[in-house]
């Protein structure tokens, strides 16, 4: 069957569409699976027929960030749109694409199978949701040559620290094989308001994500008997905790934990709402956090003030996708919150 992009009314009514995924497509998110099957449909439609259960895998309901497999069937909902709408769309794309700057990262570790760089805070790991390009995109503008370059994880836009990207197919699949398969170890640093009970090490706690009214996501704790609740376990560990020094607003409260924090299942925002549930969010976040600190912290002077969120993927460890050797990265703070530890905290 056809999927069908625009026509007119003559044109027989879209249908129904099965893709078989192929090996070279194994191991891709299903958003992203489909935003290339898809070509020209937009991609807020795209999230839109995932999340009202009208694209299945084998029969299954998903969520946008299933992998897909080889030889999964991957069920198409009736799609269509305007022949304007689909060439405007695409045009788009390929404007965003070309005018990514070209840019050179931070890198970690580099071989023909990987490349692990130090992401800044304030960059997305890639174009979409009203940004135009990202990470990846500036990273392929770097290097023209590069056949393949694809993430093999991601952190929000304002998380800092390792992000590791894929230079051939093989190696994609691997690693995001030990990605959900949770045989890698992920580990940050976060500063957090107050100071955290050394006793609260273990965070075993549901997470659902849900969509407010303008489209944006969000995630909450849910009961452990929610069917919707995902197993998400945080493990906290204090590095350092103290008063906030004489330097910073008198406003921002009792004090600050920096925190070691390991995450055991990798579910969207789930240090940051974890952290959050426990009465003590992540210094910065402008999604879970206490509105009224980040501004008294952002007004604060320029070595004590904190004008990002302070979480940052600090430790990685997987097997390599050729050796199978266990690699250990480490990305030190970023200049920014390194002072702020070092002179906000008395």
């Amino acid at each position: 069957m056809k999927h069908i992009i625009g026509g007119n009314d003559a044109s027989p009514p879209p249908q129904v569409k099965t893709v078989v995924v192929s090996e070279d497509c194994a191991g891709q998110r299903l958003d992203n699976f489909l935003l290339r099957q898809l070509k020209g449909v937009p991609k807020t439609h795209v999230y839109r027929i995932i999340r009202s259960g009208e694209v299945r895998i084998n029969k299954g309901r998903v969520s946008a960030d299933s992998r897909v497999q080889s030889g999964d069937a991957v069920r198409l909902p009736p799609v269509r749109i305007s022949q304007r709408v689909a060439e405007k769309t695409v045009a788009m794309a390929e404007n965003a694409a070309r005018e990514a700057p070209r840019r050179d990262f931070s890198i970690l570790l580099e071989d023909e199978h990987l490349v692990a760089i130090d992401k800044p805070a304030g960059l997305a790991v890639h174009g979409g949701s009203g940004v135009s390009f990202g990470v990846i995109e500036q990273l392929r503008m770097a290097r023209p040559e590069a056949k393949f370059l694809e993430l093999v994880h991601r952190l929000d836009r304002d998380t800092s620290g390792i992000l590791l990207i894929a230079k051939k197919r093989s190696a994609l699949k691997h690693l995001q094989d030990q990605f959900r398969e949770r045989e890698t170890g992920k580990t940050y640093l976060a500063m957090v308001a107050g100071a955290w009970p050394a006793n609260k090490k273990v965070l075993d706690k549901p997470l659902h994500k849900y969509l407010l009214p303008d489209g944006e996501r969000r995630v909450k704790v849910v009961a452990r008997d929610d069917p919707d609740g995902m197993s998400s376990v945080t493990l906290v560990k204090v590095l350092r905790r103290g008063a906030a020094a004489r330097t910073v607003d008198s406003s921002v409260g009792a004090g600050f934990s920096l925190l070691e924090v390991t995450l055991k299942t990798g579910r969207t925002h789930q240090i940051r709402v974890h952290l959050a549930t426990e009465g003590h969010p992540i210094l910065g976040d402008d999604k879970y956090g206490d509105f009224e600190l980040n501004r008294a912290l952002a007004r604060s002077n320029q070595v004590t003030g904190l004008k990002r969120m302070f979480l940052h993927a600090w430790r990685l460890q997987f097997n390599h996708p050729l050796s199978a050797e266990r690699i250990e990265l480490l990305a030190p703070l970023p200049p920014e919150l390194e002072n702020f530890v070092t002179h906000a905290i008395s």
